[in-house]
């Protein structure tokens, strides 16, 4: 199995995690976002240190890398909260078209920050997939005053969690790289001590069942941290950020068995182009690679 490949099957896998996240976070109802993070990162911080600790790997990491651990982390716990206030003010698959608008802001990232080269084919099928990102948005979106600034919200949301992503290639690219638990590990305990103070400030108390979709959210949140970090050590942006769209997909199952909410035929239509998109995309990365 290739390193693409490898990226790819990450990235798929992190996909799930995070809309299973984000259904979980939708389900739990009206809670302060501040309590809602701290279940999610806390359980992930969990788990992780478990993995740094069996794995006898760094919790902290490497001192030349401490710079990019705490950057991914700001940027990430900024993604994080204006990604969840989006998930309680929108309808679910508009927020999570919104963020993921992330990838096209990563790849120029990528470009201007890490020298990575991208062609014009590249740039074309990246542009047909955002035409897709478009269909889906506009026949849904209500752009009325109180819709507007969530849908702001989570536009910041993309481009925090994108610059979050960018410090997870360059810690990739490190001379001593860092072990994904560390990675995890690290966000999550950065952003559970950074919470922490606002939840015990504003805290509400919850029934039974929120407690645990929360948890399940945790859970799921880790799943799709491991499955990101992963893709971005296997493979570049460009290669990989694409396939963060099998999240359509979820979303919109999950959108109809359990919120009864379909999408139209301007939708569908915008699924057809990213994920033509994303196998045009993987053929052209194939061919990079058997050369």
């Amino acid at each position: 199995m290739t390193n693409l490949t490898k990226g790819i099957i990450a990235m798929l896998v992190s996909a799930l995690g995070f809309t299973l996240m984000a259904v979980c976070v939708k389900l739990a109802g009206d809670l302060p976002v501040v309590e809602k993070s701290i279940f999610r990162n806390a359980i992930a911080a969990l788990l992780s240190g478990y993995l740094v600790w069996k794995n006898r790997t760094l919790f902290f990491g490497q001192t030349l890398n401490r710079r990019s651990l705490v950057l991914r982390s700001i940027f990430g716990l900024f993604g994080v909260l204006m990604g969840f206030y989006a998930i309680d003010h929108l309808l679910l698959s508009d927020a999570d078209m919104i963020v993921k608008l992330s990838p096209f802001v990563l790849i120029g990232l990528s470009a201007i920050f890490l020298q990575e080269p991208i062609s014009l084919r590249q740039i074309g099928l990246c542009l047909v997939a955002f035409i897709g990102v478009l269909l889906i948005i506009k026949p849904g979106f209500n752009v009325e005053q109180t819709a507007l600034f969530p849908a702001m919200i989570a536009i910041g949301g993309a481009i925090f969690a994108a610059a979050a992503y960018l410090m997870l290639r360059v810690l990739a690219l490190s001379p001593s790289p860092e072990s994904p638990y560390t990675i995890v590990f690290f966000f999550s305990f950065f952003s559970t001590i950074v919470l922490l103070p606002a939840v015990v400030w504003q805290f509400q108390p919850m029934s039974l069942a929120q407690l645990g979709y929360l948890l399940l959210s945790g859970v799921m949140a880790t799943v799709g941290q491991f499955g990101i970090t992963l893709a971005y050590r296997y493979a570049s942006a460009k290669e990989v950020s694409l396939y963060s769209y099998a999240s359509v997909i979820f979303a919109a199952l999950f959108s109809i068995v359990l919120f009864d909410q379909y999408p139209d035929v301007f939708s569908w239509l915008g699924y057809l182009l990213i994920f033509l998109s994303g196998y045009l995309m993987f053929l052209l990365n194939s061919n990079k690679t058997e050369r």
